[in-house]
């Protein structure tokens, strides 16, 4: 399985949305809060050049926000990306 980071914050509901769908599909996950961890949301700014949460990697690689996640998996080829 590949490795899954996403940055969030507390009171996000598309972090909420999109950490559920993982957790649906039993992938495990780095998590990164960053609503009062300026050092990770400048981490999190870098990494992707964007500024919105959630952020999801895989594998290093980019996949976007929520929306993109969700796009993944209705085109099916969200568990290919995640590597289930």
């Amino acid at each position: 399985m590949k490795q899954v980071e996403i940055y969030t914050k507390a009171t996000c509901p598309y972090c909420k949305r999109a950490k559920a769908l993982l957790e649906s599909r039993r992938v495990a996950f780095v998590e990164y809060d960053i609503t009062d961890d300026p050092a990770k949301a400048e981490e999190m700014r870098r990494r992707s050049g964007r500024q919105t949460v959630p952020e999801i990697f895989v594998d290093g690689e980019l996949i976007g926000g929520c929306d993109d996640l969700l796009a993944l998996e209705a085109q099916g080829t969200l568990d290919q990306r995640l590597g289930i």
